[in-house]
């Protein structure tokens, strides 16, 4: 055989047949349909997954109920077959180029195949819709988890970029449309302001993803974020009894406010902080470094620690202190609102922290005994209508000593509370 291989004529003879049999497989024009063929030359393959293409007018129509792929089974002459399933150079096709909006059945048809085969298409026919397609434009909702905003901090109202998306798809898809969301996912905790891409989800109000085009795809969101603070007074509270024949005459704090962060919620009902003076342990003048202490959901306090003094008077000094005068300061007495009618709410916005101080004179054994809590400051606002006001600040206090308010006037602004 090897021989008969480097022979040039037999190569030439070999050629020649081969030729001679492709030709005659091939369907020319004006040849006659009436060959015979042998049964043995006939065949029949079945491909499966065969591409569906469906022709209409995709500009202003949508089409549904089209399959992706069919099955096809051919038969024929078995060169005719063999050469179909490789080259697979023809067309299952779903014509609706003249069909009409709404339902109806569709007979899928064979094309471009040899006339020399015959071809089975599963399934014969299909059931389609044909809906007008429509475009409309829709806002964009931004949706991400606040779960992921680190303590202390607050975010703002998320924005996207641009505002709206327009959606094209079917008119009965367009008309399920009730939520265009933006979802920005995020794997870290947020301190700082993001801007992100977020991909368009169009659900249903069942929140099932609709069939639609959305242009753009992607929007670009920005979630601000910024840190919760507030200014509070510091408070002193005192702890225990002091020992016999000592009188604790007056605790001053080196600092009398601090900075706390918290949520925006916490913030709201957060109106001071305090330190704790263990007075059964003084009996003579002292300075401590006290820490400052916050209530729950208070994630950071500044300062931390603050220095009190304590002053103290011993049984003798008592006797002869309880006849002198001293005049002190009472700080951060808060600004109590009457008269106000319940439709209306009023806001302070003099003074900003909504308290004044007190100064107050007499002997010293009381003075020494008075703290904010002794002293009920107020404005009457009984007959005010909305708008900005300057009101007088009513004080009412102790009978036996003498007070003066450092403000006696408060800007408040009055509206409606509906």
């Amino acid at each position: 055989m090897d021989k008969l291989m480097d022979n040039p004529w037999f190569i030439k003879g070999l050629a020649l047949v081969l030729a001679i049999l492709l030709y005659s497989s091939i369907d020319h024009p004006g040849r006659k349909l009436t060959e015979s063929y042998v049964p043995g030359e006939e065949a029949e393959e079945t491909i499966k997954d065969f591409p569906v293409t469906a022709y209409y007018d995709t500009e202003n129509l949508v089409v549904s109920g089209i399959p992706d792929t069919v099955d096809i089974t051919i038969k024929g002459p078995i060169t005719h077959v063999q050469t179909a399933k490789a080259l697979r150079n023809f067309e299952v096709v779903a014509d609706l180029t003249n069909v009409k909006i709404g339902k109806q059945r569709v007979k899928l048809e064979v094309r471009d195949l040899s006339d020399k085969l015959k071809a089975e298409i599963k399934p014969k026919s299909v059931n389609v819709t044909i809906q007008e397609k429509i475009t409309k434009e829709f806002p964009v909702e931004v949706e991400f988890n606040a779960n992921q905003v680190e303590d202390g901090f607050s975010s703002g109202k998320p924005l996207s970029e641009p505002k709206k998306v327009k959606i094209t798809g079917a008119k009965s898809e367009i008309d399920r449309i009730v939520y265009v969301k933006a979802v920005l996912e995020v794997k870290n905790v947020l301190k700082e302001t993001i801007t992100k891409e977020a991909r368009i989800q169009v659900l249903d109000k069942d929140l099932n993803k609709l069939n639609v085009v959305v242009e753009p795809e992607t929007v670009k969101v920005t979630v601000p974020i910024k840190q919760s603070v507030k200014t509070v007074p510091i408070n002193v509270v005192k702890k225990g009894t002091p020992p016999a024949g000592v009188t604790i005459q007056s605790i001053e704090l080196d600092q009398n406010e601090a900075v706390i962060t918290a949520s925006e919620e916490v913030l709201k009902k957060a109106d001071s902080v305090r330190v704790e003076v263990d007075v059964s342990k003084i009996s003579d003048n002292t300075t401590l470094e006290l820490p400052v202490i916050i209530s729950n959901g208070i994630t950071k306090v500044t300062p931390q620690m603050v220095k009190a003094t304590v002053t103290v008077l011993k049984e003798k000094e008592e006797e002869r202190e309880e006849e002198k005068e001293k005049e002190k300061t009472v700080s951060g007495v808060p600004i109590q609102i009457q008269g106000l009618p319940q439709e209306l709410k009023a806001q302070i916005t003099d003074p900003a922290n909504k308290r004044i101080n007190i100064v107050v004179n007499g002997p010293t054994n009381k003075i020494d005994e008075i703290d904010p809590n002794d002293f009920r400051v107020y404005v009457d606002l009984t007959n005010l209508q909305e708008g900005s006001h300057q009101v007088n600040i009513h004080v009412e206090g102790p009978p036996d000593i003498k007070w003066e308010p450092e403000k006696s006037l408060a800007k408040i602004t009055i509206t409606n509370n509906v």
